[in-house]
């Protein structure tokens, strides 16, 4: 603000007696001219608009008798006021309004006195150039208070999103404590709802791509999305199209009090998804059986499987799923020859040898449940290297 600094000091002394009618004129200006002020200057809201208005002025003349006068005060007015037009919940733009009406107001008021008592053009060139500058100092400092109001807000907003959805992962949660979290977190609580699990780092742009409607935060080392009604008409498609490339898995839909069940297979299932992947938990159920008891399938494979390890691995591959398509088409020859799209008499020849290394195991219901968990898992893990 060297401008404001170059103006003579005995200058206040000229300007300084309009203060009061240069305030009214401004505050009648902003009245009239900014809309979102257009309503009566009573209460708190016209006592922060003539205070705000009036240490303007006053601190403008100090300035100019003064310029190594402390401004430390004004700024935390003018901070002030910004965070007070983000709480009353209006955009910083009126408040830019109003600083623009007040500067040209007082410009054209300070103008007309300095005409009259003769302070020369060049000085007024200056007075003009330093009231727009000062101006441009208050608006500034206003807009880092809206935007710190704005930080603030947005941080509550985070914590008691991520407190709401921590409470609705608990089993079983009480909905008169999660209502008062919801609204904290403004979110409408849905009816029904599905959890969507991804990595933490995908979590803000795919919750981002689904809009407003979802709750997400992280939780337990995942990225949580709680998608509201997730099976409703185009929700699930909508989903695919947002994961893109990114790695997720969606829970099943259902009421609000299951919630906790669609997130733990959501984030079961995510470990069986590849990237670019959505994965529905409930159309992988046999394998997050699997998966989640792996050690046991494990030690299935060594008793169940031990007669195919005398094999090359090719031929173990082969005759593993030989028998996977034995066990699910049920022992029909013709059924196995078109999933594994062999001639019939090849099926029959594997199937055979088949018998030669299982043995009895394959008529036995219990054995044949093992084996099929078992092949599940090996021929997986074949793919996988």
């Amino acid at each position: 603000m060297s401008t404001l600094r170059e103006l003579p000091s005995e200058l206040a002394d000229v300007l300084e007696p309009e203060l009061p009618a240069i305030s009214s004129e401004i505050v009648r200006a902003i009245g009239r001219e900014v809309p979102e002020y257009v309503r009566p200057f009573e209460g708190a809201f016209g006592h922060a608009v003539r205070t705000g208005v009036n240490e303007a002025l006053h601190r403008f003349f100090s300035v100019i008798r003064d310029p190594q006068a402390a401004d430390d005060e004004r700024r935390r007015l003018y901070v002030g006021l910004g965070r007070q037009e983000y709480r009353a919940g209006r955009t910083i733009d009126a408040l830019q309004a109003a600083y623009r009406v007040g500067a040209r107001v007082a410009w054209r008021h300070l103008a007309r006195t300095g005409s009259r008592a003769g302070v020369d053009a060049d000085t007024m060139a200056l007075l003009a150039e330093a009231i727009f500058a000062y101006i441009d100092e208050l608006s500034a400092e206003s807009v880092e208070g809206y935007a710190q109001a704005q930080s603030e807000r947005a941080g509550e907003l985070e914590r008691a999103r991520s407190e709401l959805l921590e409470s609705l992962l608990r089993s079983p949660f009480a909905e008169a404590d999660v209502r008062p979290l919801a609204a904290a977190a403004r979110w409408a609580l849905p009816r029904r709802a599905a959890a969507v699990a991804c990595s933490t780092e995908a979590l803000p742009g795919l919750a981002r791509r689904l809009g407003e409607g979802v709750l997400h935060a992280p939780h337990a080392e995942l990225g949580c999305i709680v998608m509201p009604d997730a099976d409703g008409p185009g929700r699930r498609e909508a989903l695919r199209v947002a994961v893109q490339d990114r790695r997720a898995a969606v829970g099943p839909d259902g009421p609000l009090a299951e919630l906790a069940r669609s997130w733990q297979l959501a984030s079961e299932a995510l470990s069986l998804s590849g990237d670019g992947d959505l994965l529905a938990a409930d159309d992988h159920l046999a394998d997050l059986v699997l998966h989640e008891s792996a050690v046991a399938v494990q030690r299935i494979r060594e008793q169940r499987l031990e007669p195919l390890a005398s094999l090359t691995p090719t031929a173990r591959e082969r005759m593993a799923r030989t028998a996977l398509a034995f066990l699910q088409q049920q022992g029909n020859a013709a059924a196995v020859a078109r999933v594994m799209h062999v001639h019939p008499q090849t099926a029959r020849y594997r199937i055979a040898r088949l018998r030669d290394l299982l043995g009895a195991q394959l008529d036995d219901p219990d054995a044949r449940f093992e084996l099929e968990a078992g092949l599940r898992v090996s021929l997986r893990a074949a793919a996988a290297d």
